[in-house]
């Protein structure tokens, strides 16, 4: 487009009446002037576009950040309403999935016994019965155990979930 605009160039001087024709080293110049100022545009526009590129990037990574937070709020909010409405239920299915676990550390210890001396009692209890009442006895003093840790009646709370009163 270059040459195009140099014969422009020649051809308006010269329809102006001006006898003068442009020089060769003129033209030359004028080449590489018009060639520094379109290399100049292109880069201005690359940068801009570039810019361009990153502001939207930025604002598209700022968006989902937006949209996870509010996502992650509103289930927060959802659990605090759901554990208001449900404490207590809320907390004996909680301490119920946990009781299995509470069980293993209980019984744990019994594990690494390797001989277990049973005296009989007043009852007459004596042997394996008398092992399995002992950890029975620790499993059902769990619910007055967690009512002391957490304040939730378990025993209350799951008639009340279940339905009772």
């Amino acid at each position: 487009w270059y040459q195009r605009r140099v014969r422009e160039a020649v051809v308006s001087t010269q329809s102006t009446g001006d006898a003068q024709v442009i020089k060769p080293a003129e033209a030359e110049r004028y080449q590489i002037e018009q060639l520094a100022e379109a290399e100049k545009n292109k880069r201005i526009i690359e940068a801009e576009a570039d810019a361009e590129a990153i502001r939207l990037k930025a604002e598209a990574r700022s968006y989902a950040i937006e949209a996870k937070a509010k996502a992650e709020a509103e289930q927060m909010a959802k659990k605090a309403e759901a554990w208001n409405e449900y404490k207590d239920a809320a907390m004996v299915d909680m301490i119920l999935q946990q009781l299995p676990k509470i069980c293993a550390e209980v019984a744990a210890p019994l594990q690494n016994v390797n001989k277990v001396t049973l005296v009989a009692g007043p009852n007459g209890e004596v042997g394996a019965a008398k092992l399995t009442g002992e950890v029975l006895e620790i499993v059902r003093n769990l619910p007055k155990v967690i009512e002391d840790i957490t304040g939730v009646d378990m025993s209350k709370a799951m008639k009340i979930s279940m339905g009772g009163n």
